[in-house]
């Protein structure tokens, strides 16, 4: 007899249907086949063991089970549930029309027990788009299935409830949530503010610009100047999560098995941290089958690289490109996968190896030869894609005994979405923009409007300094969101010398 169930296989960050034909006949073998890997060929006793514990007859017959399209990758064990359910049924434990318009997945236990799986809401919003009626998934789940409405979502905790549930004998209550209240629940909390920090006015303004832009920023500055206290009040100060944005980052993080368990929707921008010996894998993304890399997970919010040079040169030259294009492609030998990376890169690091270069207090120990090879370590390509470059110097003893708190959060926070909203409206014909630091040459050329005093002033720092295009067009960038700031239409020539006074190592090392 021959059964059809249906799963769903994951291609980057989105689901892709999976058909799983079950045919029992005379014989006493099982096979797998359909290019399922490892994991998926030691289902069989897994599922032989859940099915007899459950107190169902497992079919003393030929079992041949092929999961089609037989070209696309099968991992995981979330096949476990659908594969159980599809020899039930060609066995006539379970009526096989019950299985019509139902995706069925989950990872199974010797004792029947139903385990979480990943990217539940990829493959949610991927039967709802194939007009499937619902999703029977293991309960922990649920929650975040259900964010995806038009869809009955079942959460199940074992084998039998699913074989109960699809013979009528039993009602399981869908899994519902209030994508809006979810939404807007908790948006606002944020464990660091701007408050807190002392002094550093001139970084904080940098800061301010960079995200309300979009823009990438490097400190420069000694140990213990709050590089790093700075960098960790940044997410309070990013502008709300559009709905869009929220699922889309929450089925990133689902897919690399990072979304917290019952968690059914992200309502905050991701910051990411990693440490600097991450690999370049870790970083990036990839493995044999290729799972989203911090930059990936950092995407609609912040990824922080603190001590800059002593991560990876080969890692650090291979975001070159996600910082353009906003994604990154990772490709194998028989597939490959897109992950999407639109990120702000925030950066810190010590002047020099000892960290005391340039410190009015403390001297350094460095040699000039050690301090060129140190910031050596960030080529000047890499270098050339932030926008921002700020030094920061420690406070003194007065300034730091004066204890005076800075401007709230809240506050910057206010300017921030302002200026973004400038950018929404002026963006709204642009499918692949949304902010001043994601546009192109042609992009700049209709939105940046500029006085005639200011642009010389531009041509006369891009012959002084030796600005690459790229650097210019970033100058220019700048400009734009610090007269989106001001509210100015145009932007004239204290907004270009605002923009230049944050390129300062381009009159230095690089």
């Amino acid at each position: 007899m021959l059964v059809k169930t249906y799963a769903a296989s994951i291609n980057g960050i989105d689901a892709e249907l999976i058909t799983i034909e079950v045919n029992l006949s005379s014989g006493f073998r099982f096979s797998i086949v359909g290019l399922p890997d490892s994991a998926v060929k030691e289902s069989q006793d897994r599922i032989t063991t859940a099915i007899m514990n459950s107190d169902y007859p497992f079919p003393r017959k030929q079992i041949v089970i092929n999961l089609a399209p037989a070209y696309m990758r099968k991992e995981g064990t979330g096949y476990d549930l659908t594969l159980a359910v599809g020899i039930l049924a060609a066995s006539d434990v379970i009526a096989s029309e019950a299985l019509e318009g139902y995706i069925v997945m989950g990872e199974l236990s010797l004792d029947g027990s139903v385990r979480g799986i990943t990217a539940s809401l990829s493959i949610a919003i991927m039967a709802r788009q194939l007009g499937f009626k619902g999703f029977i998934l293991p309960k922990e789940n649920a929650k975040e299935a259900a964010v995806v409405g038009g869809l009955d979502i079942i959460g199940v905790e074992n084998l039998t409830e699913v074989v109960e549930f699809l013979n009528g004998n039993i009602h399981i209550e869908k899994t519902v949530v209030d994508t809006q209240e979810c939404f807007f629940s908790k948006r606002d909390v944020f464990e660091s503010d701007f408050k807190e920090v002392c002094g550093q006015e001139t970084a904080k303004r940098a800061i301010e610009i960079a995200v309300a832009g979009g823009h990438n920023l490097i400190m420069i500055g000694t140990p213990g100047s709050g590089k790093s206290m700075l960098a960790k009040c940044v997410p309070s100060i990013m502008p709300s999560f559009t709905l869009d944005e929220a699922l889309e980052t929450t089925k990133i993080h689902s897919v690399a098995g990072q979304l917290p368990k019952d968690t059914s929707l992200m309502t905050t921008r991701p910051f990411r941290s990693p440490h600097n010996n991450v690999s370049g894998v870790a970083l990036l993304g990839g493995g044999s089958y290729p799972k989203p890399g911090e930059i990936s997970l950092a995407h609609n919010g912040v990824l922080f690289l603190d001590e800059l040079p002593q991560y990876n040169r080969a890692a650090l030259e291979e975001l070159r490109q996600p910082l353009e294009d906003h994604k990154i492609s990772i490709s194998r030998a028989k597939f490959s996968a897109e992950f999407p990376s639109s990120f702000m890169l925030i950066a810190a690091m010590n002047p020099c190896p000892c960290g005391h270069y340039g410190d009015p207090n403390h001297e350094c120990t460095c040699s000039q030869i050690e301090v060129q090879k140190y910031m050596s370590r960030i080529s000047g390509p890499l270098m050339d894609r932030i926008d921002l470059q700020v030094k920061i110097s420690p406070l003194s003893h007065k300034e730091l005994l004066e204890n005076k708190g800075g401007e709230k959060s809240a506050d910057i926070r206010a300017r921030v979405e302002k200026a973004r909203k400038v950018q929404q409206e002026r963006f709204k014909n642009e499918k692949t923009i949304h902010c001043n630091g994601q546009m192109e040459k042609r992009h700049c050329d209709m939105y940046c409007k500029i006085s005639t005093e200011a642009e010389e002033l531009l041509e006369k720092a891009m012959k002084k300094l030796n600005f690459s295009a790229r650097g210019y067009f970033k100058v220019l960038k700048l400009a734009r969101t610090i007269a989106d700031l001001a509210d100015s239409a145009e932007i004239d020539s204290t907004h270009v010398k605002e923009a230049l006074s944050y390129r300062s190592l381009d009159r230095e090392s690089w």
